[in-house]
């Protein structure tokens, strides 16, 4: 087994009928890291992880996890990683323990070895107090970390994490980052696909930008910043119908058209700071009223909105 590299894949693609879902995806993971796909609803994200998981069969290209190819050494790649989905698998009719135990027996744990480990993850997991409770009566953040429990029964050296934080609340989501965060400090690899751009900035030590099943970008999150230039001007307009006026000054400047994220705040990437300067002094000649501007360091939003308008 290849220690070095936990995932490769060279133009690794999926199609159904003519839709490619994922076009030919070049992907280098270090193992012990947390690399992060980053897109919108439908980018390809989920069905990426299908095929690195062996759920699904790749139509074009290759993919290795740990030196394994995913379609001639599938039973090895599976005994590797462990997938938490975007919905938890857990049987509601059982108790958290019983769950476990049941899905230890299944992954091939003997009966002692399963209760053992269950009761270590319940315990873990924060859940020891509600073993004996029927996951029905669980709320959605329980589910979800008993789904992540699950999937470390074996401590796989690899772990798919498909959106575990969708539909969470900040705190829950915030005791999420925090397991996480652990699983790789004992040295595991996570795959984790989101569309929470707080999500990839707080835990990956990698992203890829994934739009329309292609790969748009990849970097670290200060190197996706920097793509698109060191300073980002924002101007609050007081009045938002003079919107379209004040893009035409940002473009004219610029030489690009500002993105408008919210009605009557508009977001454009400097090439110099100075720049933000001459146009804050033409919209108050044309008598574009602001209520305020800030020139910033780009954040993730903005490096998403820039790449997939490029790649529309």
């Amino acid at each position: 087994m290849s220690t070095d590299i936990a995932i490769r894949t060279t133009g690794l693609g999926k199609s159904y009928g003519d839709f490619a879902a994922v076009g030919a995806v070049d992907l280098t993971v270090e193992a012990g890291t947390v690399f992060a796909l980053l897109g919108p609803n439908g980018a390809g994200k989920t069905t990426t992880v299908r095929m690195l998981a062996t759920l699904v069969r790749p139509d074009r290209g290759g993919a290795e996890v740990f030196g394994y190819d995913v379609v001639r050494d599938a039973t090895a790649v599976r005994s590797m990683i462990g997938l938490t989905g975007q919905y938890a698998s857990v049987d509601e009719t059982l108790t958290a323990g019983e769950n476990l135990r049941l899905f230890g027996r299944l992954l091939g744990l003997t009966r002692r070895a399963a209760a053992r480990r269950s009761a270590e993850l319940l315990a873990q997991f924060e859940l020891a107090e509600v073993t004996d409770r029927p996951v029905g009566q669980f709320s959605g953040g329980m589910r979800r970390r008993l789904d992540l429990a699950a999937t470390l029964l074996t401590d796989p050296p690899l772990i798919f994490l498909d959106e575990p934080t969708t539909g969470l609340d900040p705190h829950t989501r915030d005791r999420m980052w925090g397991i996480i965060r652990a699983l790789v400090a004992r040295g595991a690899t996570v795959l984790l696909t989101t569309q929470y751009l707080e999500e990839a900035d707080a835990l990956a030590d990698r992203i890829a930008v994934i739009d329309h099943g292609a790969i748009v970008a990849e970097g670290t999150a200060t190197e996706l910043k920097s793509s698109i230039g060191e300073q980002i001007l924002r101007l609050d307009l007081a009045d938002a119908t003079q919107s379209v006026r004040a893009q035409a000054i940002v473009a004219e400047r610029t030489g690009v058209p500002p993105e408008d994220p919210a009605e009557g705040t508009l977001t454009v990437a400097l090439t110099d700071a100075d720049i933000a300067a001459d146009i804050v002094a033409a919209c108050r000649a044309d008598g574009i009223a602001l209520r305020g501007f800030a020139v910033d360091r780009p954040d993730l939003n903005e490096v998403f909105l820039a790449l997939t308008a490029r790649a529309a």
